[in-house]
Order: structure tokens, then sequence, then C-alpha cells
């Protein structure tokens, strides 16, 4: 008996995602949770939807742990799957539509779901890749699905670290990795997000940013639970955004890199009145000061001075507001409160005050390791604190510094990106000896990638180099240019390593003929997409 009890004093404790929503549903059932424009969803309606759906995994055989894909932009159907993978079990692997065929194929075969939701407008996309997942396209096959089937009324009793979504990461070795969040941590970020910042119950969300994204399907998520409302817009729709901040009182406005300071030209030049929102904004490091100020002015809000991941949520410096109307001279970071960080040195012992140290964590936030890589969650969380590989000084005040990543990467316009992923590209062509990617500052992107190649053949012509990354890279991942070196002109340290940051100052010098160090250069035609 007294196994027992320990069991149901366990069990007690053990909400999930779509327990939380569930109870919503039941205490108001005609409040709107979804709306995206012609198509609204009640909290009873929505419940009933994602039962069916449920239903519709069961009679697909699904079980607790099997994945399903969603391949689709930003759509109703999307938070619907969510829900009820939630009260199934199912793990929803999101996957990128931005992705090359490549990655794409790569990102499928490592979760092997089992069923994969896809939108017409990506439909294309899937086509070429073979997978033994059957492909359901949103739509009316979707819609007869739903209509078909009964109501699944009995919910999964899962243990709150049960699986729940597959984020992926950007990976270290030039391919992505699938981050697994738990029905704790979703819920874990939820209550964290809303004691730092003050976000109340019934704050709306507007879902623009992709819902494969750590921002928008976590927030919404945070939404649907604690009984609020979640807009769906497609995309950075700047008139859809403008009209949703004018009429409803928000939470948490995302705003990312790049995307700034048009938004606010937009509202400027349509004299927008702000309805109401109690915070603004995301990677403050990587917008403009100027951009800042203007912003928060403009939307009578503060900005989110914040260093978070898809593997830790919005922690671990969740706790610093840039105030309204302040251009930012230090963007020194606050430590949240529900996590505990050590900054340690490369044998792992904890660096004094004022020293750099990579940045470690423990927390309810963190996420359960990344699926089907046991080594790689072994060295990520040696002595039981999740690495972020990110470099910090903590100053006398207790704030926290940035200072560069132990494992170097590009974040451009609120994506990240690995260098690997496009020198792995390069590499694949037999007329490149070596290529190193580093980041350079951008005005609209924050950072963008730009790549130093070693040609073995001197007819390589940038245009062939471009084109191949075109065919298997996201167009983010894209090299806004590249710069042809001698091999024996890449820096490197004594143990051969190429020196990124000896390449990066070369970027900051006066180019003469047009290039770093004299060397020819060629200009990529596109623009970060």
């Amino acid at each position: 008996m007294k196994d027992e009890a320990i069991s149901l004093v366990r069990q007690s404790a053990a909400s999930t995602v779509a327990g939380l929503f569930l109870e919503h549903a039941r205490r108001a059932p005609h409040s709107i949770a979804i709306d995206e424009g012609l198509i609204q969803r009640t909290y009873a309606e929505l419940a009933l939807r994602t039962a069916k759906l449920a239903q519709v995994f069961a009679e697909r055989g699904l079980k607790v742990g099997d994945r399903i894909a969603i391949l689709s932009e930003n759509r109703v159907e999307y938070l619907e799957l969510y829900l009820a993978a939630a009260r199934t079990g199912v793990i929803v692997a999101c996957q990128n539509w931005r992705l090359a065929e490549p990655e794409l194929r790569h990102c499928l075969d490592l979760v092997k779901p089992r069923l994969i939701f896809v939108s017409p407008r990506h439909a294309d996309a899937l086509s070429p890749i073979k997978t033994a997942a059957v492909p359901l396209i949103f739509g009316p096959a979707f819609e007869e699905c739903l209509e078909q089937a009964m109501p699944l009324t009995e919910i999964a009793d899962l243990d709150p670290e049960a699986a729940f979504l597959i984020l992926y990461t950007s990976g270290t070795t030039g391919l992505p990795k699938g981050a697994i969040i738990s029905h704790r941590a979703e819920i874990a970020r939820n209550m964290t997000l809303r004691a730092e910042f003050g976000i109340q119950p019934t704050d709306t969300f507007a879902a623009w940013s992709p819902l494969y994204h750590m921002g928008a399907a976590e927030f919404s998520l945070g939404t649907l639970m604690a009984g609020g409302k979640v807009i769906v817009v497609d995309g950075f729709d700047q008139p859809r955004l403008a009209d949703v901040v004018a009429r409803e009182k928000l939470g948490w406005l995302l705003l990312m890199p790049g995307m700034v300071g048009d938004f606010a030209g937009y509202l400027e030049d349509k004299n927008t009145t702000v309805k109401g929102i109690r915070v603004c904004g995301v990677m403050a490091d990587l917008v403009p000061p100027a951009d800042i100020q203007k912003i928060t002015t403009l939307l009578g809000a503060p900005y989110a001075n914040t260093f978070g991941a898809t593997e830790t949520g919005c922690p671990p410096c969740s706790s610093s507001l840039i105030p309204i109307g302040v251009a930012p001279t230090n963007l020194s970071k606050r430590q949240s409160p529900f996590c505990q960080v050590r900054l340690v040195d490369t044998n792992d012992r904890e660096v004094a005050d004022g020293q750099p140290g990579e940045l470690c964590m423990r927390g309810p936030t963190n996420f359960s390791g990344y699926w089907q890589a046991p080594e790689t969650n072994a060295e990520e969380f040696r002595g039981g604190w999740f690495h972020m590989g990110d470099v910090f000084i903590r100053n006398p005040d207790g704030t926290l510094d940035f200072v560069d990543r132990v494992k170097y990467l590009i974040k451009s316009g609120g994506e990240n990106i690995y260098p690997a992923e496009i020198e792995r590209v390069l590499l694949d062509d037999p007329g490149v000896a070596d290529v190193a990617v580093v980041r350079r500052a951008d005005e609209k992107w924050g950072e963008v990638p730009v790549a130093f190649v070693a040609r073995r053949n001197q007819d390589l012509q940038a245009r062939e180099l471009y084109e191949r990354c075109r065919a298997q890279l996201a167009g983010y991942k894209q090299p806004k240019d590249i710069f042809f070196i001698d091999v024996d002109d890449l820096p490197r340290s004594a143990s051969g390593k190429i020196q990124r940051h000896e390449l990066e100052k070369r970027l900051t010098k006066p180019l003469e003929s047009g290039a770093p160090n004299g060397a020819p250069m060629e200009t990529s035609l596109g623009e970060t997409d």
C-alpha cells in the first residue's frame, strides 16, 4: 500500500498540455480559442475536433510514443494536431518548410513518422521524398476524416516527462537535430513566461512566426493552456499584424531581428493606435538600438532582452526588459529565478566573476535531450547540467554578458545557422579544397553567413557554388558573399583549426579590389528569405 500511495501522490501532480487545455474547454466552452480570420474555433469546438483527430490517430494504429510529422504554413489545423497529439501521447515532429529536399529528408528519416500531415502549399516539397508514412493533405480529405470519426473521449494517462514535441535545431555536424520537448517542459515554460513578464491568462497571442519554431509553437500552446486566444497569421503579414495590435490586448508580441524596423515604419505610416501590449520583441542583441527605441515607443511596450534556446525555453536569461523609448547601450541580462546557472571553463570548473565561461543550466524548462542521439546527449548533459555552448561573463551585480559561442552559430532573422551546414554543401564540390563560413553583421537580419572558399580548381566560379547551395539549403542559409582565398591564407590555430574570428576581422577592414586581402569577390544574387 505504501508504494500505491506514493504512486497516487505522484499521479495527482501529473498535469499534461491536453489536461490543462480541456479544463478551459469545460469552464469556458464558448470562449474563442483560435482565430484565423475566416475561421474561428471556440474552446468547445476545438476540443471536439481534437477528440476526433485523436480517433483518427487510433484508427491508424498510432500509440503512445509514435511520431507524426507536420509540414505546413501557419493554420488552424496545426494547433489542432498539437492538441490531439497531447491527449493521445503521440509525438509531433514539426518540419521546417524552408528546408531544401536533402535537409527535409534527413529530418523525416530521423523521426520515422507514422503519419505526415501536409498543407496543399507544401505538398510538392514532400512528393519526391520516399517515406513509409502515409501523407494526409489538409483540405477535403482531412475534413472528411474528421467528419467520419467519432470523438475519442479517453485521454492518455501520461507521465509529464513523456515526449510531446520534436523541434529541430541546426546541428554542429551540418544536419539538424531533434530536440525533445516534454509536457513538463511546456507547462514550466508557460508558467515561467507568465511569472516573469506578467502575461495574463486572457491575453491574446498572435502566432505569425512559423509554428515549427519554439516561439509560435510554445506561446500558442501556453495561451491555450491558460484560456486565452491565439490569432493565427500566415507569416509576417504587416497589415494583418497592424490590425491585430490595434484591436487586441496582447501579451507578448514576437518580433524577429530584420523585421523590427520594417514593422515600426509600417505602424508609423499607418498611424496605428495600439490597444495594449505587455512586452514585445526578442533577441535584442541582433536589433539596432534605434529600432528598439522606435518600436517600443510605437507599441507602448518594453522590449524583451532575453537569451534562451529551443532546448531551454526563455531561460536562462529571461528577466530583463528594455524600457519604452530607450535605445539600449547595455544589453546585460538577468538570470531567470526559475533555473540554476553555472559558467564553466573547458574542464567544467566554475569560473570567477568577470571571467568568460560556458553557460550550463538546470531547470524545469529544459528539454529532454536530442532524438536518437545518445552520444550527443551524454556530452551535452555531462555532470547533470545542460551545456548550452554559449560563453558569458558574470558581472559583480549578477547580470550576465554574452561573449561568444563555443559552438559557432549564426543567428539570422530569428533562424539558427551552423556554418557546418553550409560548409558541408560547399565541400561536396570537387573544385573546393577547403571552406570556412563566418557571420557578418547585417542591418536587417542581425547576422548573415558568408563563405571563404579555397579552390582546388581555379576555374570554379562563385555562381556554381551558389547554385549548389540553392539546391540543397534553405534560402536563409545561402552564403550572402563568397570570397575566394588561397588555402594557405586560411588562418589556423596550432591544432590546425580554422580561426573564424580572424576571418571575421577581415570583413571589417577596408577592402582592396572589393574583397578581404584583395581576393576576388563575387556576390550572391539573392537576399535572405
